[in-house]
């Protein structure tokens, strides 16, 4: 597959717009006072099933020929984007299988549930989902939807940076949450589109932390089965595509502590009033953990806002017992 273009992207942006939500950006908030520096906040958490994946994963769908998805689509996801493919799936009446990892959090598995009634769960700690969506295109002749390293996938994520350099072209540094690099790469090319100057770090759970030793290594890392509280980075490596964009466009890659996703999380909550997934919060957490020398204004992707209920009360601290 080629690497997608800033064509490609442009040509996204008009594909996507009557679909996909134009998510605001959050700014002037109490934030900006606690760090001495304007943020910008993308809220892709509000963006439709709650997740910047959406965009992706119509962008790609919309695009397929009758023939190509005439045995239904496939993907394999811990979440957003398995909820974005089966929302694009059941907007164009499309059959979706996802093949989901029995730990992902409830509240995504009840997400896909609402559009497909086609989902296989797997146990991470014994099977691989490559292989296990391979045995069932094989049987069924399902087209295949990669959940990051696919061109139409990359030039979806890209519209939410261009929408936010569109609106702020001020900002000096994005901060990105990598997990496959899929929304990292697009944010890049979007970036250095319409804010070539802007530094464009990724972020990732240090037990996750195989975008940054790519990016440093110059071959692409894996982890097996990485742990952290940010699901959505459980990716064990980047993309051969996402990699390469990710070379020649991003500035760095850092990584940050469990405790400060935790606390990023929280503060979000207290400071801003908005529900996000650790996930989501990698961009501050990088903020408050003081893990980049950062040259502002800020702006920060809040990539998505699915979160467990019961997760969301122990990171507020909160007994159950005594949440009203």
């Amino acid at each position: 597959m080629n690497l997608p273009n800033y064509s490609d992207v442009l040509s996204a942006v008009k594909r996507i717009e009557a679909k996909a939500y134009r998510t605001p950006t959050l700014y002037n908030t109490a934030l900006d006072e606690q760090f001495g520096i304007p943020i910008f906040i993308k809220c892709e958490n509000l963006q439709r099933i709650g997740a910047f994946k959406f965009r992706g994963a119509w962008n790609a769908i919309s695009q397929l020929t009758s023939e190509q998805s005439a045995n239904g689509v496939i993907t394999h996801s811990s979440g957003n984007h398995a909820q974005a493919v089966a929302l694009a799936g059941k907007l164009l009446d499309i059959e979706t299988t996802i093949v989901m990892p029995n730990n992902a959090p409830k509240v995504k598995i009840s997400g896909t549930r609402r559009y497909t009634s086609n989902i296989i769960l797997y146990d991470p700690e014994t099977s691989k989902r490559e292989e296990l969506t391979n045995e069932i295109v094989e049987k069924t002749g399902s087209f295949f939807i990669h959940p990051f390293n696919h061109p139409h996938i990359i030039a979806g994520q890209a519209t939410a940076g261009m929408e936010l350099f569109t609106d702020h072209g001020s900002i000096k540094t994005l901060l990105v949450p990598c997990g496959g690099g899929g929304l990292l790469s697009g944010s890049a090319l979007s970036a250095k589109l319409l804010s070539p100057k802007c530094k464009i770090i990724g972020v990732e759970p240090e037990t996750a932390d195989d975008a940054k030793r790519s990016f440093y290594s110059g071959q692409i890392e894996t982890i097996h089965n990485p742990q952290t509280i940010a699901d959505g980075t459980r990716t064990e490596s980047l993309g051969d595509l996402t990699f390469k964009i990710i070379q020649d466009h991003v500035d760095d890659i850092v990584c940050v502590s469990e405790n400060s996703i935790i606390e990023a999380t929280k503060l979000l909550f207290e400071t801003t009033r908005m529900v996000v997934e650790p996930s989501g919060a990698l961009g501050l957490a990088a903020i408050l953990s003081g893990a980049y020398s950062f040259h502002g204004p800020i702006g920060i992707i809040v990539s998505g806002g699915n979160i467990d209920k019961s997760l969301m009360i122990q990171i507020l601290g909160q007994e159950i017992g005594h949440a009203i």
